[in-house]
């Protein structure tokens, strides 16, 4: 049940970290990336009179496709303002482009057809603006029939309105939900090849890599870059161009590295972690005020298990600039047990005993020999440490290290030697005030005063 647990936990850690960079992703497409990619494309955008369709227009120079409409629209709604001076409309040539075309009514200008539109829809200019015209002609005088009372005119306008507004959603849902859908199968099927890539390269470096750290190295290098080689081709199926994205990228770096620092400075410091390797997968070490054992490293933090079953990240930023200590980069591990004497003790008798004691202890190594030293000379006793060697890791480091003291215990009882038991005790009684009283010494303290 526990092991299910952690899966759980596990794979909503992971989900949870793809979800995070994905509203990442989007917040920088949303800011930044988006309005150029748009504004390179410029899509063709619908021109609406009362809601319907009239036809469909593309950008101008430095004028896009949805202004270009909106102005279309306007031009056409102040029109229907004075239904009575609505005239058929007239296709004239522009003065200063001979191959332009302006369709105007009543002399007012309504729109101005370019060789762009005419190469958009694949006809010429003067078809098109005979197109465009007629559909003009027809949309005015259906528009001018629903506005002959003030009532018809309040209904159409909030007709117009809602149907606008819907139809401009319906067209903006056609455009945009089969990109989603297509971009969200892409990132769907580069994630199945960065499953099997990582598992994949699990199973072949198992057999030819015996670095565990290596090995998590090149796996992570490996999920990530189809990762991203996924992430540019659902923008691109999105409708993005991939050049714009990198370039819009380019832009923001400096402002997203200030904004993003925290996340950048863990991610450069968990490469630097898998290249130069202070530790490695299952190194037991001290970072800070945490101890545990290594179990991954990821790019973004360092997960350790503490020796009470606890599972703590730590953000690679910190782990990079922090002090380490590695318990296990070394087979071995000295450790020391401290132990006081009476100075009535024969001290060689002590050191020797205290030594064979040791040296036989369940997990103390022969080599090095175990050394005893006499560190100080206290007031009522000797001080005597025992150093000895033993496994590095943690659970046999413990295990030992008890194991010494309870020998050393047991051979100096053994032997006959007597650990301190001081002989002065300090007692102090429970009722105080009648102390006092039956030896009278709160009765002298308080004449001294009277007479002072």
């Amino acid at each position: 049940m526990p092991k299910n647990r952690r899966a759980i936990a596990s794979r909503q850690q992971k989900l949870a970290q793809i979800a995070a960079s994905w509203l990442l992703l989007f917040a920088i497409l949303t800011t930044t990336i988006i309005p150029s990619s748009v504004g390179a494309q410029d899509e063709r955008v619908t021109v609406r009179l009362d809601g319907r369709s009239v036809f469909r227009v593309s950008a101008v120079e430095k004028t896009d496709a949805e202004a270009r409409a909106r102005q279309i629209e306007r031009r056409m709604n102040r029109l229907l303002e004075n239904p009575a001076a609505i005239a058929a409309p007239q296709i004239e040539t522009t003065r200063a482009d001979r191959a332009e075309r302006v369709i105007t009514i009543a002399g007012v200008p309504v729109v101005t057809v370019t060789p762009t539109d005419a190469q958009d829809n694949l006809t010429t200019v003067n078809a098109l603006a005979t197109q465009w015209s007629q559909a003009i002609n027809i949309a005015l005088k259906q528009a001018s029939g629903r506005r002959l009372s003030p009532w018809g005119r309040f209904v159409a306008e909030v007709q117009a309105s809602i149907a606008t507004a819907f139809g401009r959603l319906l067209e903006s849902a056609i455009a945009i939900i089969p990109r989603a859908i297509a971009s969200g199968l892409v990132i769907g099927l580069f994630w199945a090849i960065a499953a099997t890539v990582r598992w994949l390269m699990r199973i072949i470096f198992r057999h030819i890599v015996e670095d565990l750290t290596v090995e998590n190295l090149i796996k992570q290098v490996a999920y990530y870059a189809v990762w991203t080689l996924g992430v540019i081709v659902a923008l691109d199926a999105f409708g993005f161009d991939p050049r714009t994205v990198a370039t819009g990228l380019g832009l923001t770096g400096l402002a997203l590295g200030f904004a993003l620092k925290d996340i950048l400075s863990n991610f450069v410091s968990g490469i630097l972690i898998l290249i130069l390797r202070p530790f490695e997968l299952g190194d037991q070490i001290v970072v800070g005020e945490t101890e545990g054992s290594v179990e991954r490293i990821e790019l973004r933090a360092t997960q350790l298990r503490t020796y009470d079953g606890r599972v703590v990240l730590v953000p690679n930023a910190e782990v990079f600039t922090s002090r380490i200590i590695n318990n296990t980069d070394a087979p071995i591990r000295r450790s020391s047990v401290e132990l006081f004497i009476g100075y009535d003790s024969n001290l060689q008798k002590v050191v020797n005993v205290v030594t064979d004691a040791a040296q036989s202890a369940a997990g103390v190594l022969a080599e090095p020999r175990v050394s005893v030293r006499i560190r100080e000379l206290g007031q009522d006793d000797v001080a005597i440490e025992v150093r000895f060697w033993t496994d590095s890791r943690r659970s046999d480091f413990v295990a030992t290290t008890s194991a010494v003291r309870m020998a050393i215990v047991g051979a100096l009882k053994h032997a006959g030697i007597g650990l301190p038991d001081p002989d002065v005790r300090i007692l102090v009684p429970r009722y105080s005030d009648k102390w006092q009283d039956a030896l009278g010494v709160g009765n002298s303290s308080q004449s001294h005063n009277s007479e002072s």
